[in-house]
């Protein structure tokens, strides 16, 4: 079992920065993929970004697209999503996923809580 603690969330105001972080209670493997995702009050949960490829590779959904940056740690089991350009639209629960394949996630955290005002 694996446990993710995200952290990092809070308030901003449009245009600002923060780095949500995600830690691993143990060892992943760096084959696993990451992933941070989010979810706004009455909207379906969106994938932000995903890493893997033991880093190698990353995806980004269109609407964060340089602005986001994903990060993964292999060594420390962590993942870091460093987000600039904050958009009101980004206020969401965001949180970290874990599994074999992006495909299969199958930890996730608890949440943690971005709010971007304009």
């Amino acid at each position: 079992q694996v446990q993710l603690v995200e952290s990092g969330g809070g308030s901003v105001q449009a245009g600002g920065s923060l780095r949500l972080s995600c830690a691993a209670s143990r060892y992943i493997s760096r084959s696993w993929c990451m992933g941070w995702f989010r979810q706004a009050p009455g909207k379906e949960r969106e994938k932000v970004a995903a890493s893997y490829n033991g880093g190698r590779a990353s995806y980004y959904v269109d609407s964060v697209k340089g602005r986001f940056t994903i990060s993964q740690d292999n060594a420390e089991s962590t993942l870091s999503l460093q987000m600039d350009s904050l958009k009101p639209e980004d206020t969401a629960m965001y949180y970290c996923a874990a599994g074999p394949y992006c495909n299969s996630l199958i930890y996730w955290g608890q949440g943690t809580q971005v709010t971007v005002s304009s």
